[in-house]
């Protein structure tokens, strides 16, 4: 075994799990979008969404992991707002000047990619100075 002073991170099993059925879910969305399979890939919003929050709510005492599992919950909240304007036809009405409907998926990428922002301009370097260049 090798010895490291690096900080180890790590997550009960059954977290661990979760996280992986959460890709499974993650990975039926995408191919019922991808396959037009409009039941099952709506059907599929809520338990991956679902698991996203619940593991953000997990993480929530570690500012590095809730950062990004937010920006992953405000992901999929666009993943799937795009998807079901597609299946349902409005990806392309025109809203305002060159928005079309899929561009409202904007918002919730927005919102992860400020959450990130933030994260990596202010509290990353916060956590840096207190406590060394620890990863997270």
């Amino acid at each position: 075994m090798i010895q490291t002073n690096e900080s180890l991170y790590s997550i009960p099993a059954r977290y661990r799990r979760m996280e992986n059925m959460h890709i499974v879910f993650w990975l039926v969305k995408d191919i019922s979008w991808c396959m037009i399979w409009e039941v099952l890939g709506i059907a599929m919003i809520i338990p991956t969404l679902s698991i996203a929050i619940l593991i953000a709510w997990r993480t929530r005492h570690m500012a590095s992991e809730l950062a990004h599992n937010l920006a992953i919950a405000f992901w999929i909240t666009a993943n799937s707002y795009w998807m079901i304007s597609e299946f349902f036809g409005f990806d392309e009405v025109l809203i305002w000047k060159h928005f079309e409907g899929k561009h409202l998926a904007l918002l919730p990428f927005i919102a992860g990619a400020l959450i990130l922002m933030y994260y990596y301009l202010f509290q990353r370097s916060r956590e840096i100075r207190e406590h060394g260049d620890v990863t997270m």
